[in-house]
C-alpha cells in the first residue's frame, strides 16, 4: 500500500464530480424544508461507512444476492430519477413517510453515496490503491459536511427565487443524469 498524492487527487475529483453536493444543494434544502431537521454529521458519517464497506466487500456482496453491478445501478437511477421528478414537477411521491430527520434516507443514501457512486467506487477499485481511494472518500466526506452544515447560510444567500430556480434547473440535471444511468447499464 503505497499512498501517491496524483491518485488521491485523481480519486477526489472523480469522486466530487460523482457525488455532486453542490449540485445536490436545491435537493437538500428541499429536504430539510419537508422533514425540517437534516443532521449533518450522521449523514456525512453514514455516508463514508457505506462507501468504505462497499469498497471492500461490494462486489461480493452484489454476487451473493445475486445483483450484479448494471442492475444496481439501474436501481439507483430510478430513485435518483423519482427525486428529480419531485424537483421539477414539485410533487411529492412518498408523502407519508417523512422521517423526522433526512439523515440517512434518502441523503446519506442514495443521494450521496448511491449507485453512481458506489460503481464507481468498483472502477476505481481496479486502478488505484486502496488507501488513496479512502483518502479520497474522506476529503469528499469532509467537504459535503460543511455543505450540509451550512445549507441554511447557503438557501439564504440564493433567496427564495434562487431556491426555486437552482431546484428546477438542478431537477432537469438529475434527471438527466438518471436517464444517463440508466441508458448505460441497459444499452439504450
Amino acid at each position: 500500500m503505497e499512498i501517491s498524492i496524483k491518485e488521491i487527487i485523481s480519486v477526489t475529483m472523480i469522486l466530487f464530480a460523482i457525488i455532486d453536493i453542490l449540485g445536490s444543494i436545491p435537493v437538500v434544502i428541499e429536504l430539510r424544508n419537508r422533514v425540517g431537521h437534516i443532521e449533518s454529521e450522521k449523514a456525512s458519517m453514514v455516508a463514508m461507512i457505506l462507501m468504505i464497506l462497499f469498497l471492500f466487500v461490494g462486489q461480493q456482496l452484489l454476487n451473493i444476492i445475486g445483483v450484479d453491478v448494471k442492475s444496481f445501478a439501474i436501481a439507483g437511477s430510478l430513485v435518483i430519477f423519482f427525486i428529480a421528478m419531485e424537483m421539477v414537477l414539485g410533487i411529492h411521491f412518498f408523502k407519508d413517510q417523512l422521517p423526522e430527520t433526512a439523515s440517512i434516507v434518502p441523503l446519506a443514501f442514495p443521494l450521496i453515496a448511491g449507485a453512481g457512486t458506489m460503481t464507481t467506487l468498483l472502477s476505481l477499485k481496479s486502478e488505484y490503491q486502496t488507501i488513496n481511494i479512502i483518502i479520497g472518500i474522506v476529503i469528499n466526506m469532509m467537504f459535503v459536511y460543511f455543505v450540509l452544515k451550512n445549507v441554511k447560510r447557503l438557501e439564504a444567500l440564493l433567496g427564495k427565487a434562487g431556491v426555486e430556480i437552482l431546484r428546477k434547473a438542478f431537477g432537469v440535471i438529475l434527471l438527466a443524469i438518471a436517464i444517463k444511468l440508466f441508458r448505460s447499464n441497459t444499452g439504450l
